[in-house]
C-alpha cells in the first residue's frame, strides 16, 4: 500500500483507557490524523460529529451521523469488527468525558467490493439500535458533483492525532482545506488514486491535514457531507494531500442503507 489509513489502531485504541493513555502515541501503521494544523470545537457545534469506538468506549474512528439511527463511515474502520465489538458515542466533546449518548450497532454494512482503502469504496453505514438525540448532517447527492471543484474549501473533523505519528487530542478539532485536483492528486499518488471513487483535500506545501484516529470522519463542503476521511501518505506532508471517499460515487447506496 502507498498510503496509510486513518484509523488508529487496535493498539493505540486501547492505550486511550484512562487519561495518561489518552496522550499516547498511535501506532505507526495507522495514519488517519486528529486533524494536524486545526483548532478545537465542540460537538454541540457539530453535532452530527460521531465517535466510533471500541466496546469500552476507546475511540478509533469518526462518524457522521446522517439520520438518527444511521452513520456514515469508512469501510477500514470496519473491516474485522463486529456489531457486539462496536459502539458510536455522540454528543461528548472530549474523548475522557462521560457524558454524551452511547449506542450500541445493530448493522454494519460494508460497501460489498470494498477491498483496501487505497483501492477505493472506502465507506460504511453503522445502524443504530437506539436513536441519537442530535441534528444529523446532510449528504451529497450522487449529482452534487461540483462540490469537488478544486480550491473548494472543506471542513474536515476528528480527535485524531495532531501530527504524524504524535499524540491524540482529548478535544475535537477542525481544519478548513481546500479541495485538490484529479490531476494533481493522481501526481501525489499515482495509480492509488482512484478519480471515481476518491477526492484529495489539502494545501501544496501541507501543515494541515486530518491523521490517526480521523479514519471515518467527515469532509464537509458548505456544511454538507461530501467525503469519507480514508487515507494518505503520512499526516499533512507536503505534496500528500489527505484522501477522501467522493461521496457522491456512494450516495445511492448510502441512501438505501439509510432507508433500509
Amino acid at each position: 500500500m502507498f498510503g496509510l489509513t486513518r484509523a488508529r489502531s487496535a493498539a493505540a485504541a486501547l492505550a486511550t483507557a484512562g487519561a495518561a493513555a489518552l496522550l499516547a502515541a498511535p501506532s505507526a501503521v495507522a495514519a488517519p490524523q486528529p486533524i494536524v494544523g486545526g483548532t478545537t470545537t465542540t460537538t454541540s457545534a457539530y453535532p452530527f460529529v460521531m465517535q466510533v469506538t471500541d466496546a469500552s468506549q476507546n475511540q478509533f474512528c469518526g462518524g457522521t451521523l446522517v439520520s438518527p439511527t444511521k452513520v456514515v463511515t469508512a469501510a477500514h474502520c470496519m473491516v474485522g469488527e463486529t456489531t457486539r465489538s462496536v459502539r458510536v458515542v455522540g454528543g461528548r466533546t472530549y474523548l475522557n468525558g462521560s457524558n454524551g449518548t452511547v449506542a450500541q450497532v445493530s448493522r454494519i454494512w460494508i460497501h460489498p467490493d470494498y477491498t483496501g482503502a487505497t483501492n477505493g469504496d472506502d465507506v460504511a453505514v453503522l445502524t443504530l439500535s437506539r436513536s441519537m438525540p442530535y441534528t444529523p448532517a446532510k449528504y451529497v447527492s450522487s449529482s452534487d458533483t461540483s462540490v469537488y471543484a478544486a480550491g473548494t474549501t472543506a471542513r474536515v473533523l476528528g480527535w485524531g492525532t495532531t501530527r504524524e505519528n504524535g499524540s491524540s487530542s482529548n478535544q475535537l478539532r477542525t481544519a478548513t482545506v481546500p479541495v485538490v485536483s484529479d490531476t494533481s492528486c493522481r501526481g501525489s499518488y499515482g495509480s492509488d488514486f482512484v478519480a471515481s471513487d476518491m477526492v484529495c483535500a489539502g494545501y501544496t506545501s501541507g501543515g494541515v491535514d486530518t491523521c490517526q484516529g480521523d479514519s471515518g470522519g467527515p469532509l464537509l463542503v458548505g456544511g454538507v457531507l461530501a467525503g469519507v476521511t480514508s487515507w494518505g501518505e503520512g499526516c499533512a506532508r507536503a505534496g500528500y494531500p489527505g484522501v477522501y471517499s467522493r461521496l457522491t460515487t456512494f450516495s445511492d447506496l448510502v441512501t438505501a442503507q439509510v432507508t433500509s
